[in-house]
């Protein structure tokens, strides 16, 4: 799949999130939320493949993860979560929301109308939201 494929992705998630969580349907609205972020975050380490060379199998190997935190890793950005966090307020309190996400969610029809929009907004929210901050890293190198 091409990065740009997966960031297309990532925003028809949110707003099919979105249009979910208005209506009620929280347990696919949590689940799109955070299959936003992980689209984000494989478009993101995509950076790591080059034209022309064949990436380490290990890598791409622990690319097939839903696991946020490790894939955020993998994507060299950890550092850059903590040292943009401390300047930009509640974007490390977002990242502590999103980051427990689990794609096996998708089996549980529970989630509540708190946890499905306390997940949204922090993914989506537009000052301090995970998804926000992502996009300016996903064409950066850093």
């Amino acid at each position: 799949m091409h990065r740009r494929d997966l960031r297309q992705l990532s925003r028809l998630r949110i707003r099919e999130a979105r249009v979910l969580l208005r209506a009620g349907a929280f347990a696919g609205a949590y689940y799109l939320a955070g299959y936003a972020v992980e689209c984000v975050l494989n478009a993101c380490a995509a950076r790591k493949f080059r034209p022309q060379e064949i990436p380490e199998r290990k890598l791409v190997n622990d690319l097939h993860t839903h696991e946020l935190e490790r894939l955020l890793d993998i994507a060299g950005m950890h550092a850059s979560l903590e040292r943009e966090g401390a300047e930009r307020t509640g974007l490390l309190a977002h990242w502590n929301v999103v980051k427990d996400w689990k794609a096996t969610v998708r089996y549980n029809p529970r989630i509540t109308s708190q946890a499905a929009r306390e997940l949204y907004s922090a993914c989506a929210g537009r000052r301090s939201g995970v998804l926000s901050w992502l996009r300016t890293r996903w064409r950066s190198r850093s």
